[in-house]
């Protein structure tokens, strides 16, 4: 009863193939019959807001979400008011897009402080949350694995996301389960469960071995170590029921011609998530 039958729930999250512009990611869901897609922002910028929403509706295809918001902490009180205000554009390009989840990655701090910069995520989450309520856009903390803490993210575990996100209420600010980042968690299916009624998201690929590179390092399912199947259960009892994004990161995968991709995506969907 657990055997995903369909891919009803399957959304191409457009960085799996990120050598696609927008519109041939569109076109390739559309060939593949994928109904759901994650757009990145940059894709967005390529073209413009009013073109990418116009290849989106046209074809009928659903945004799961927009990626990414984020990147608060900063080492100058201007910087940070800037990203303040990238973040509201991205807000108003997920309400335009027809999305109620934006993916907070939520930055790297700027010095060595990480107890500061982790206080500049939250105060930074804190100034765009009534903006976007206005707009019915939730914000979806993704913990990133600790090894992106210098780079990427100083929120790296699903309880320091849960932390924030229970500062408000579930249709403000809610987490993002990406398996890559989280499968090793011990604690990963108490915070799972902890999260109940406040998962925005449910992203998964795998975790190749040897690990290729710190950022390339995504296999699709199957030809890792993930246990994908438990987590999916797990995210499911805690009560999200939406579309579950493929998000690979792998030069292998993007080198491969794109309707490949996707053919074995829908493929290893079925099988294994």
């Amino acid at each position: 009863m657990h055997q995903l039958q369909s891919i009803e729930r399957l959304s191409f999250n457009q960085i799996t193939l990120d050598k696609w512009s927008l519109k041939e990611a569109v076109n390739g869901c559309l060939r593949a019959e994928i109904p759901w897609i994650s757009v990145w922002r940059h894709k967005i910028e390529e073209i413009g807001l009013k073109e990418s929403k116009k290849i989106i509706q046209d074809a009928g295809i659903k945004v799961s979400s927009i990626c990414r918001g984020g990147m608060f902490p900063a080492a100058t009180e201007q910087e940070r008011q800037a990203r303040i205000d990238d973040n509201r554009r991205a807000i108003d390009e997920a309400a335009e897009l027809g999305t109620d989840v934006l993916v907070l990655v939520c930055g790297p701090a700027p010095n060595k402080d990480l107890v500061g910069a982790r206080q500049m995520v939250e105060d930074g989450i804190a100034q765009i949350v009534p903006y976007a309520k206005e707009r019915g856009v939730k914000l979806g903390i993704e913990p990133l694995h600790p090894m992106y803490a210098a780079e990427r993210s100083v929120i790296n575990t699903l309880a320091q996301a849960n932390d924030i996100a229970e500062n408000y209420h579930v249709d403000e600010v809610g987490v993002i389960v990406d398996v890559f980042h989280l499968w090793w968690d011990p604690d990963l299916y108490n915070q799972i469960a902890r999260a109940s009624g406040r998962i925005l998201g449910y992203h998964v690929s795998d975790w190749i071995v040897p690990t290729p590179d710190l950022l390339m390092a995504r296999g699709m399912m199957g030809d890792g170590v993930i246990d994908l199947r438990p987590i999916r259960l797990a995210v499911e009892q805690a009560g999200y029921n939406g579309p579950i994004e493929v998000e690979i990161f792998n030069q292998k995968v993007w080198n491969t011609p794109g309707d490949e991709v996707l053919a074995k995506m829908k493929e290893r969907f079925i099988e294994l998530v």
